[in-house]
């Protein structure tokens, strides 16, 4: 019922003929259509109800094209019954002075309902352009903050990048820049979330997501093209915090193979897939390098920072993490619940 209050047609048509053209054709239309639903009544019960229809076609001619439809359709309905059916047909008399009040009765009736409907629909109105003007104020304000957000990691990615050129090479270069890459990876899904589209609101599409990510990864970590990465996802709206937990949970595994998988090497392939699995969804991310080494499983069994770091980020986002290595190749394997 509300949004038929909303739905002006005067206002609409403005632009192609006057308000209060709309309006008296409106009036008309429900006149008519009320007409002929009783011409289908008297077929079937003659006379019976005569000013039933008056009211539903003033309110709805009202509702829909403001106060002077539903007046226009109230009044032919009255003369038309009054006239053709009550109380003498084809005259303007009345036989008793009961008769009289009946009809004034019916005229008031229809006034009372025409200034109900209109004030509804003012009602509903104001509370259209009420509602609209606070979702103009709420799009203007999440677009400064995504504008500040945004802001604000091209400062600290900034930051960081500067610290890790001034720290040159070594251990502190190795970790502002896995730190910067972190970084990046939350701007990106934050980038995703407020670009809209057809993911839902406070969600993010991983396929685009990861698409991205991984392209990002690839420019920054390969310099050379005998060192390939491939990704693959399928599309899926997954709320915000758990896509950027995935997403920094693939930003270390990449980062970890392209260091580590391929020593002595000028060629490898790193795959990255998101698909959908029985109980959810599962990352795989595998590569044929070396697989790892002696001293990389003790680490890992010892929980260093990165596989700290992975599990942490794991669950953070619902998942599980597998790890299986051979010398042909290492697949680290994270089952998500749904």
């Amino acid at each position: 019922m509300g949004r038929i209050g909303e739905l002006d047609l005067p206002d609409r048509l403005a632009s192609v003929v006057p308000r209060w053209v709309t309006s008296v054709a409106v009036g008309l239309a429900a006149t008519g259509s009320a007409g002929i639903v009783r011409f289908l009544l008297d077929t079937v019960v003659p006379g019976a109800a005569v000013f039933a229809l008056i009211f539903p076609a003033a309110m709805i001619a009202t509702l829909f094209a403001r106060w002077l439809a539903g007046a226009t359709a109230g009044t032919l309905s009255i003369l038309y019954g009054w006239y053709y059916l009550f109380p003498i047909r084809n005259s303007w008399r009345f036989e008793t002075p009961a008769q009289a009040v009946t009809m004034a009765s019916v005229v008031v009736s229809c006034v009372l309902t025409v200034a109900l409907a209109e004030m509804f629909r003012r009602a509903v109105r104001r509370a259209a352009d009420e509602r609209d003007r606070e979702v103009a104020e709420r799009d203007l304000f999440l677009e400064e903050f995504d504008h500040r957000v945004k802001n604000n990691f091209t400062l600290v990615a900034s930051l960081l990048d500067m610290q890790r050129r001034r720290a040159g090479e070594g251990e502190t270069a190795e970790a502002l820049g896995a730190a910067l890459s972190r970084v990046e990876s939350i701007a990106r899904a934050h980038r995703h979330l407020y670009r809209g589209g057809s993911a839902a609101p406070g969600s993010v599409d991983i396929a685009a997501y990861l698409q991205e990510l991984c392209s990002a990864l690839a420019d920054a970590l390969f310099l050379r093209d005998a060192i390939t990465l491939d990704c693959h996802s399928d599309h899926a709206t997954i709320p915000r915090d758990r896509a950027v937990s995935i997403g920094l949970v693939v930003n270390e595994l990449v980062t970890n193979a392209a260091k580590h998988a391929f020593p002595g090497r000028d060629e490898g392939h790193i795959s990255v897939r998101f698909e959908k699995a029985e109980s959810g969804w599962r990352l795989t991310v595998s590569d044929n390098g070396a697989g790892m080494s002696t001293a990389a499983k003790r680490k890992r069994a010892d929980g260093g920072l990165g596989q700290r770091l992975i599990d942490a980020f794991a669950r953070q986002a619902q998942g599980t993490v597998s790890v299986g290595s051979t010398p042909s190749g290492t697949t680290v394997t994270v089952d998500f619940e749904s």
